[in-house]
């Protein structure tokens, strides 16, 4: 990861950036000079938040950046961060004591994210020199697992399949001493993985189940599930070109996990943090798994399949069942579950579902105070009515044929896989912006995990 936050001893000649307001823009531009004043004029500067001038200060050699902020009003930290990383790739020096500095330096650096894996030269990005009062190595945590979320959305299904999936856990594990296994193929089956092992085994690229823990054994559990489905062509029920066009995004559930994964481990909380990632691809070949099929789950309940392309709850059936057994203090779920949910709150307010209205309540308040936006949907119990099967335990989908509540209906499924975790919350995200926006360039994005990460901070470790 390419570092965009620094303390001032490692910047290179930095270039000041000056808090400019409305009201003292005109004192400021006299004070910076003649040339200020005309580059104002003709680049349309008035000091509105989040406008940035480059200006020569004072008739020197030095530059400056003013930058425009108004007082008393929502400083949209993120705005303003994201106005800085729009700047010419040098280094820049943000002045101390500035308002909401953290939520501007998060800011800069989300926002100065590039993917550049695919290019023959890296996109040159600013660095900013932070206050010392800053807690640096806490926001580079944050970076670091949001940049590994982004990238890992970001990579294509061709060069990030089952086991490039799994090995990114296993990577992510051995960096900081943890330790787990992945079970492949045929093995699912012996070890009783069977929903995980159907929806994959259509692929050349063998499915499989990344298992990794780290921390003391005695601490809080806290375990984490993500749907890793590196691409989705729907099954045999497949998906029309158009609805294919972003399943290199299917595994994103996974994704965020690993980059929460990464930030709890990276700040050494005290938990004892456990990952399961259900790794596969939902191909089409003979062998495929068909609508009408009966699978039996890790559970013991069998599922009647509705609709090969609701593949994701089924893997994380499985994978909810194994880490119910041990009871964990906290049990957490992600996936690219539903297109329902983006029909109700769009790409950039995910869903989450829990019964457990302390957990709710603490989401909602940590999701506000971090810019990092989620939505409590109900579980409500009276739409497993829709899920009935006539010839098994539960059908997978809603059969009534309304459409209604799909993504609370997929949550109601996954809730039937978990009764002895003592707090458990299912998290429907989108894991993509479809546009640039402050703090969340176009492309892989982690939803959510910002706030998770404050949470469980909160939670087990009392600090954030």
């Amino acid at each position: 990861m390419q570092e965009v936050l620094i303390r001032p001893a490692q910047a290179e000649r930095p270039i000041a950036i000056i808090p400019v307001f409305s009201a003292d823009l005109e004192a400021r531009l006299k004070e910076a000079g003649a040339s200020a004043e005309t580059l104002a004029e003709f680049g349309g500067f008035k000091g509105a938040q989040g406008q940035t001038l480059l200006v020569p200060s004072n008739g020197q050699t030095d530059t400056v950046v003013l930058l425009g902020m108004e007082p008393g009003e929502d400083t949209a930290p993120f705005a303003i961060g994201a106005a800085i990383a729009s700047l010419p790739a040098r280094d820049y020096l943000l002045p101390e004591n500035l308002e909401d500095a953290a939520g501007i330096i998060l800011g800069f650096g989300l926002s100065a994210y590039s993917f550049d894996r695919y290019r023959q030269s890296a996109t040159p990005r600013p660095r900013l020199a932070v206050p010392d009062e800053i807690d640096l190595d806490r926001l580079n945590t944050i970076l670091s697992g949001v940049t590994l979320t982004r990238d890992l959305v970001n990579t294509p299904s061709n060069d990030l399949g089952p086991e490039e999936l799994a090995s990114a856990v296993a990577d992510l594990f051995q960096r900081f001493g943890g330790t787990g296994k992945v079970i492949v193929g045929d093995d699912l089956l012996n070890e009783n993985f069977p929903m995980v092992h159907a929806v994959g085994r259509a692929s050349d690229r063998a499915p499989r189940l990344a298992d990794f823990s780290w921390g003391d054994e005695n601490a809080p559990k806290v375990t984490l599930v993500g749907k890793g489905v590196v691409f989705d062509t729907g099954g045999l029920d497949i998906k029309p070109a158009s609805g294919m066009a972003l399943m290199k995004k299917d595994m994103g559930g996974s994704a965020n996990v690993l980059g929460l994964a990464s930030m709890i481990m990276e700040a050494k909380l005290p938990v004892r943090l456990r990952v399961l990632v259900p790794c596969v691809e939902n191909a089409i070949s003979g062998n495929a798994f068909r609508p009408g099929d009966i699978l039996k789950s890790r559970k013991g309940l069998t599922v009647e399949i509705g609709n090969t392309d609701a593949e994701g709850r089924l893997i994380l059936a499985d994978a909810l069942a194994l880490a119910d057994e041990e009871a964990p203090d906290l049990l957490i779920d992600m996936a690219t579950l539903t297109g329902a949910a983006r029909v109700a709150l769009g790409p950039d307010l995910p869903p989450f579902y829990t019964d457990d209205k302390e957990l709710a309540e603490d989401i909602a308040l940590m999701a506000d105070a971090a810019a990092d936006p989620l939505w409590r949907m109900p579980l409500w119990k009276p739409y497993l009515k829709y899920m009935t099967s006539p010839i098994a335990d539960i059908n997978h989908i809603n059969t009534s044929g309304t459409g209604f509540a799909g993504s609370v209906t997929a949550a109601l499924f996954l809730s039937r896989f978990v009764e002895n975790a003592k707090s458990w919350a299912h998290f429907d995200i989108y894991a993509w912006n479809p546009s640039d926006k402050p703090g969340k360039p176009s492309g892989g994005e982690a939803q959510g995990i910002r706030c998770l990460f404050d949470l469980i901070s909160e939670r087990y470790a009392g600090k954030m």
